[in-house]
């Protein structure tokens, strides 16, 4: 798989291009239910060097229009990106629109925060196109209107996050290459917070201890959603094994993508190697690396 886009090249004048990255949740634990029937989480979240790329173009009369067939089966009014778009256009009273394009690399209902993160960029780079400078605390409250993992994208920081994933601390983190599986399944999400055999009352883990070994605790502290998963979906399962021969897999937010975590790049790609040899032909893998900070905040910096 591709890295990001670096120019609008055959898309005609006016159009600009924005970096998309995909996250890792690199634990995910379930401690608590609130009375309206949402989930109390703690997880970090881990910004990576790799995802979606995003076209946008201003228009002066004030339509939002997606171009292209980016989310086959999503309605234009549905989709992420046109109602960030629209969410903004209407907070800043703004007169103009935007085309919107999307280069899809970030696999739908894999954990990795595709279409999130596609509506935080819209978000971020149209208040820079459109003059708005709301500030990104506003962009942020904006994005949590369209889903709770939105507001990490807007502020492009690695994370450790609590509550329903909006509350968020900055944190460092060492860097780290992951080999990423792709079943190609599609999770769903709903579905998987419903499910009975979910775990949802598991004792609540502290950033602290996490900071003191990030590569041990994300291992030990897992996934809540692993295990369900791994039962109702065989491909998931059969991830799990093939990566058992390269390393310890992880599930990566409600799935259904998998990976394992490096320290070295030159590790992460031996064993990429490895896997695709052992494996039978098909499968989607690639290698990407875990960044401090958002591509989308270089791309605002130098646009």
């Amino acid at each position: 798989m591709s890295g990001f886009g670096t120019a609008a090249a055959g898309r005609g004048a006016g159009w600009s291009v924005w970096p998309a990255p995909a996250k890792l949740n690199l634990f995910l634990r379930i401690v608590g239910r609130r009375a309206n029937g949402y989930h109390e989480l703690q997880t970090v979240f881990r910004m990576l060097d790799w995802g979606d790329t995003i076209y946008l173009r201003p228009r002066d009369d004030g339509r939002i229009v997606r171009q292209g067939d980016s989310a086959p089966g999503v309605a234009e009014a549905d989709d992420l990106t046109v109602r960030a778009a629209g969410l903004l256009q209407k907070a800043a009273n703004v007169a103009q629109g935007a085309d919107i394009a999307i280069e899809k690399r970030i696999p739908s209902g894999g954990g990795l925060g595709g279409g999130s993160s596609d509506a935080a960029t819209v978000l971020r780079a149209l208040d820079r196109l459109w003059g708005c400078d709301l500030g990104v605390d506003a962009l942020a409250g904006l994005g949590l209107q369209l889903g709770a993992d939105v507001p990490v994208f807007v502020r492009g920081q690695n994370a450790w996050a609590e509550g329903v994933g909006e509350r968020l601390t900055p944190i460092a983190l060492p860097p780290a290459w992951y080999v990423l599986v792709a079943p190609g399944i599609h999770a769903a999400t709903a579905e998987l917070f419903q499910a009975s055999e979910l775990t949802r009352n598991a004792p609540a883990a502290t950033m602290a201890g996490f900071v003191s070994d990030p590569f041990l605790q994300g291992q030990l502290l897992g996934n809540a959603f692993e295990p369900v998963l791994r039962c109702r979906e065989p491909a998931v399962e059969a991830v799990f094994a093939a990566l058992r021969s390269i390393g310890t897999p992880r599930l990566t937010g409600s799935g259904s993508v998998c990976f394992v975590e490096f320290a070295e790049r030159e590790s992460a790609e031996r064993a990429l190697a490895l896997l695709v040899r052992r494996q039978p032909s098909g499968l989607i893998a690639w290698v990407a690396a875990g960044v401090p900070r958002s591509p989308l905040l270089d791309a605002l910096e130098t646009n």
